[in-house]
């Protein structure tokens, strides 16, 4: 018996260790293509024939085996409110299995509609370089799934009798599919309501999506294959492989010391001010929120450093609690954030006019925190630190290399020498080669594979939740969702104040309670026909949904900073309420000032040529 177990678990570490492998190749190779067609442009047309199609299979093996590697890890975006039920408790075991139950059927029907567009796919005789059929590459969305839904049904209890309840949950999904018949009124609504409170009792939030949509589907006589093949068109876009480029360049820098570099770069530039540590705080962390597109990662990477600065300054505990929660959030809209990008995919947007839109607002959102920070500051800090010349080129000489990174990209960008991918994928190597060759804080094989793991399992979470909410988003546009809320708000609303005022809130609160990627891609195409009617620009429409979701992860009760400060902090998620709530209204009214001063969005894409 013994000996069987040390082969299951050599099995298990085997596999552990091939799941990474394949992700660490695929984001290798998902940087170098871009940067080989980038670089070989000026040498005659140098490029490697078929590599937007390869890029695009690397994209769509990033999105299963990350998500597959999120699944073992619990890696993947849940709402968490099982926490609030007794450790180890009756209810806390069954809220959990219950959940992962739910969780396992949903994604394992997924799965099957996958293997499905696979083989309708294979129909069109598409090959990839040496002859292989495409459809053999597009094998890991089923393969990925399938080995998702058997991760999350085995993690649901530590028992066999749960773990049996919960494959016997898959079974039964199949059984209804197969034999249920048809699926209509409150029986319908019934499900959704089973697949909504596993939601809430912390099965992943891409399964909810999913799941909700395929019930509408099914529900409508459309094969459950409507969902995956979502993923499909999501994967074919050509700007979506930035995201996975972008995220491997913020954790690079997030796992060195660029932090430390960072702080005091902008120790030396505002540290002599009354307030400037505070100053400092929101500068660094919104140049971080930047890079990670407010994934938490600012709060868990600086939240540890940055807070002590505060404290040793003689800030109190409420306001550095405040600053750096509502800081996580700062940066959103500058370039080249991941939810601007993923913004521009999906309402069909010029992601470099919305970064120009998206400037100014982002800086007034920065200047207001900093501001507050400068006005408590001549009240609680202690003493300031004198300006020194010399400590501001040291500090400067030292952050160089981080500081050049989004320099680099933005001009990439901007100066149309490279796409958005190719500048994202430039900055991810520049990165690399930064903190793997230059300051050597990264071992290229000891240390390089784990942090690139880490954000592959990131952009697995995200890209699979993505997937998921496209679906369900397609079938509210099936089912003419926008229409309805256009023709709805048409008829109550009159007044274009009055409907910005609305969106606002509406937007705030979906905000709070929807992880942002997801929010993206359910809400733009309701919020796109709304601003058209109401004569809304395209651009600061953009720019009023993103400061949106941004303020949304300060707003209570649920807003995602509010979890992650409370967490890294242990610190009751009540408190933070107090903490955050005067960021929140100053945050509130420069989010009204965006709304309602259209300038502020248009005037820099106007004034560039537009």
């Amino acid at each position: 018996m013994s000996r069987v177990l040390a082969l299951a678990r050599r099995g298990v570490a085997w596999g552990h260790r091939t799941e990474n492998g394949l992700l660490v190749s695929a984001f290798l190779l998902a940087i170098a293509l871009p940067v080989v067609e980038a670089a070989g442009r000026p040498l005659g047309g140098l490029h490697i024939p078929g590599s937007a199609v390869y890029l695009q299979q690397l994209t769509l093996w990033l999105t299963f085996v990350g998500g597959l590697i999120a699944a073992r890890d619990g890696g993947h975006l849940t709402l968490s409110t099982a926490e609030f039920l007794r450790e180890g408790g009756a209810a806390r075991r069954a809220a959990a299995l219950f959940a992962a139950a739910v969780a396992a059927a949903v994604t394992a029907v997924v799965a099957h509609g996958a293997l499905q567009v696979v083989f309708a796919n294979r129909q069109g005789g598409d090959r990839l370089g040496l002859g292989i059929p495409t459809w053999w590459s597009e094998l890991v969305m089923p393969a990925g799934l399938a080995l998702i839904a058997l991760r999350l049904a085995w993690r649901g209890s530590g028992r066999w009798s749960g773990r049996a309840a919960a494959f016997a949950a898959i079974a039964a999904a199949f059984a209804f599919g197969r034999f249920g018949g048809e699926l209509s009124g409150p029986f319908l609504w019934a499900l959704v309501g089973v697949v909504l409170a596993a939601v809430v009792l912390g099965a992943p939030v891409f399964t909810g999506m999913a799941g909700v949509g395929l019930l509408l589907f099914f529900a409508d006589g459309t094969p459950v294959s409507a969902v995956p093949a979502e993923i499909y068109r999501l994967i074919a876009s050509p700007t979506l492989p930035a995201i996975p480029l972008l995220t491997a360049c913020g954790y690079v820098l997030a796992e060195s010391r660029a932090a430390d570099r960072l702080v005091r770069f902008f120790r030396a530039l505002f540290g002599w001010m009354p307030g400037g540590i505070a100053v400092l705080v929101a500068g660094v962390c919104a140049l971080f929120t930047t890079f990670t597109g407010g994934s938490g990662i600012t709060i868990l990477a600086l939240g540890g450093l940055v807070y002590p600065i505060l404290r040793d300054e003689g800030y109190g505990e409420r306001f550095s609690l405040g600053l750096v929660t509502a800081g996580g959030s700062l940066g959103l809209l500058f370039p080249p954030s991941l939810p601007v990008i993923l913004f521009a995919v999906v309402a069909s947007a010029p992601a470099d006019q919305l970064f120009l839109a998206g400037f100014l607002p982002g800086l007034l959102l920065v200047a207001l925190t900093a501001a507050y920070g400068i006005l408590v500051g001549r009240r609680e800090q202690r003493a300031n630190h004198p300006f020194s010349w010399r400590e501001l080129a040291g500090a400067s000489w030292a952050a160089k290399w981080e500081l050049s990174v989004p320099l680099l990209i933005v001009g990439l960008f901007a100066s149309g020498v490279a796409s958005m991918v190719e500048a994202a994928a430039a900055g991810a190597l520049y990165a690399l080669l930064i903190e793997c060759g230059i300051t050597r804080e990264i071992h290229p094989r000891r240390d390089l594979p784990r942090v690139l793991v880490k954000g592959g399992r990131l952009v697995g979470g995200v890209l699979v939740l993505l997937a998921s909410a496209m679906g369900l988003t397609s079938w509210l546009v099936d089912a003419q969702v926008p229409d309805r809320l256009l023709a709805f708000v048409q008829a109550n609303i009159d007044s274009r104040i009055l409907f910005l005022l609305a969106l606002n809130l509406f937007l705030l609160v979906l905000g709070s309670v929807l992880e942002i990627y997801s929010a993206i891609v359910v809400l733009t195409p309701l919020v796109i026909p709304l601003g058209a009617a109401f004569g809304i620009d395209p651009l600061h429409l953009g720019v009023i949904f993103l400061a949106n979701l941004e303020l949304g992860f300060l707003f209570p009760p649920v807003g995602l900073n509010l979890f992650l400060s409370a967490s890294r902090f242990s610190t009751p998620i009540t408190r933070l309420y107090r903490s955050v709530l005067p960021f929140l209204l100053l945050q509130g009214a420069g989010l009204l000032l965006i709304t309602y001063l259209p300038a502020l969005s248009l005037a820099l894409p106007a004034w560039l040529g537009r």
